[in-house]
């Protein structure tokens, strides 16, 4: 799993990719490649320090049909999504979805070859006040579906 220092990398990387002009945006500001993304995917886990999720993601053709996720950063409280909640406004290179009520949160699926990424964006009304700093992207393993390792 991402441990506390993996997942600040890759909190920068989505900082980077919502920042980014022009379109999405990967590791050292590359376009995220236009690639199909076909996902049944349910990510189930706890790391040492307390922070643990349970995420469902499905996804056919680039278009997302399930979509549920909820985490918890230790005993502090958590953060949670759903599919209902939102809609999705962009299928390629990536996904992007947004709030159903106009909010300003974003949800953005992207694939690379080892995994596919599930992260937000200006969501803090979806979390418990003060852990969103802390609310990581989740990532899939996208020939399993399981949880993706670094």
């Amino acid at each position: 799993m991402i441990g506390g220092a993996g997942r600040w990398g890759w909190a920068l990387l989505v900082g980077v990719i919502v920042a980014g002009c022009g379109g999405a945006r990967g590791p050292a500001g590359a376009p995220i490649p236009d690639r199909p993304i076909d996902l049944a995917g349910h990510c189930r886990f706890t790391e040492e320090d307390g922070f643990r999720e349970d995420a469902r993601l499905r996804v056919t053709g680039n278009r997302v049909d399930e979509l549920s996720w909820q985490l918890w950063v230790g005993q502090r409280g958590g953060c949670r999504f759903d599919l209902a909640d939102f809609r999705q406004v962009r299928s390629r290179p990536s996904i992007e979805l947004i709030e159903r009520d106009g909010g300003a949160c974003r949800l953005m699926i992207w694939q690379e070859p080892r995994r596919v990424t599930l992260a937000h964006a200006h969501c803090e009304r979806r979390c418990t006040p003060g852990i969103y700093d802390e609310a990581w992207p989740v990532m899939f393993e996208p020939r399993t579906g399981g949880c993706a390792t670094r």
